[in-house]
């Protein structure tokens, strides 16, 4: 009789163990990034009442054990790692995986790995978890490139950092010169832009195209105003481009060179830049159409000095800095940890794992690549606990425990009535 009640006894152990289990899961239906868990059970020894019997031919048939068991265990917790859904946040901090894989993060000299991913930042600018834990991830190095096949380091995303300025070296032209017929008044058409010094002070630069008597020929004059007066020239006396009659492609795309500015000492001694011409054909080509003009600049490399304003988080996990000059510029890029067994990983609190043996070691890398989730910014993936399953569970687990309650009361009348008759 006592091995009923040490069965029941079991029984209600492991079935409050469920509804602890089931409890947890319930309150945290609302927690960013909570996994939800499942109680396994495993039944306990057995003890052998009788063996097996082999059949005997033409005498009797074979017997099966006679066992009687001894009641129930916890085999183990399963965490259910399924996607959950994916909740727009609009903060430009928080960061959903949408796929395998767990945020890299740091406190204390220890490595956690997690799925929540409502991040802040800190008084020093690193991305961390409400926990306090520093997001991991890689840098750009002094060429300002990001090697992720480096160490971890702690991502800091630096409010108000400025970005340097850079001297224009390079000014592209495009648009359409109109074709003259070469009577009356030779036109002329400009085109204007801002370059920069190198400590990103603006200069004003004027090109000026003028036809010549030359068929398809026009001059080229470039004009910067000198701070001390008067006007730098930088193009050559007799700077010309030239067009194919027929085409009206340049008959060449070679850059010119503007050079002679005087009186900006921010630019280097016998500091010169070019002036670019796409390649004939292309679409971006400078062409003699009839028409009117659209000449213009395009493009220029140079760019004043801006202070950071804001950043976005791609899908590969890149940590991109906008900056009040219009530029932007890699800040980083989140890694990412996969393991061979996400059930063998232990939780530490605050929606944390840490790798165990059975885990095996993080394998890390860039969201998107080598089968990782990719990362989805200013969202948040929501707990995945099905509410109406747990409550299911509930009834089932509660039915288990008042069926085993009722296993112990009636074991002990039984035992009572032994003793009154004894």
């Amino acid at each position: 009789m006592t091995r009923s009640l040490s069965a029941a006894i079991s029984g209600i152990d492991a079935n409050q163990s469920m509804l602890d289990t089931i409890g947890n899961n319930i309150a945290n239906v609302n927690t960013v990034g909570y996994q939800s868990s499942d109680v396994q059970f495993a039944d306990l020894l057995y003890q052998q009442a009788g063996g097996a019997g082999s059949p005997v031919p033409g005498v009797t048939g074979g017997t099966n054990p006679i066992e009687i068991g001894s009641g129930v265990r916890v085999a183990s917790t399963l965490t259910n790692f399924a996607q959950g859904t994916i909740q727009q946040t609009g903060v430009q901090t928080d960061l959903a995986i949408q796929g395998q894989g767990f945020l890299v993060t740091s406190q204390g000299g220890s490595t956690y790995y997690t799925r929540a991913g409502n991040l802040q930042l800190d008084a020093l600018g690193e991305l961390v978890t409400p926990e306090g834990q520093v997001v991991q991830g890689w840098v750009p190095g002094a060429n300002g490139q990001i090697n992720t096949s480096g160490p971890l380091s702690n991502l800091v995303i630096p409010q108000g950092q400025a970005a340097n300025p850079q001297v224009t070296k390079n000014i592209t032209l495009g648009g359409n010169l109109p074709t003259w017929s070469g009577t009356g008044t030779p036109p002329s058409y400009t085109a204007t832009v801002t370059a920069y010094d190198s400590l990103g002070g603006q200069i004003p630069i004027t090109i000026t195209f003028a036809a010549t008597t030359t068929p398809d020929t026009w001059s080229v004059v470039a004009t910067a105003p000198n701070p001390g007066g008067g006007t730098d020239t930088l193009t050559p006396t007799g700077t010309t481009i030239s067009f194919d009659p027929t085409s009206g492609q340049l008959t060449s795309s070679a850059p010119i060179t503007l050079s002679g500015f005087t009186g900006y000492p921010d630019l280097p001694a016998g500091y010169s830049m070019n002036l670019d011409f796409p390649a004939p054909g292309t679409p971006q080509a400078v062409t003699q159409f009839a028409g009117t003009s659209s000449i213009q600049v395009t493009s220029q490399d140079g760019f004043p000095s801006g202070s950071l304003n804001g950043f976005t988080i791609g899908s590969d996990g890149t940590i991109t800095g906008n900056y009040s000059n219009g530029r932007s510029q890699a800040l980083g890029q989140v890694a990412i940890a996969t393991f061979a067994n996400n059930e063998g990983l232990a939780k530490v609190g605050g929606l944390s794992y840490q790798a165990t043996v059975n885990s095996g070691a993080a394998q890390l890398g860039t969201a998107g690549a080598g089968g990782r989730g990719t990362l989805v910014g200013g969202a948040v993936e929501g707990s995945n606990v099905d509410l109406g399953t747990q409550l299911t569970d509930l009834i089932v687990a509660q039915t288990a425990y008042q069926a085993n309650t009722k296993v112990v009361s009636t074991t002990a009348t039984v035992l009572q009535n032994l003793v009154q008759t004894a």
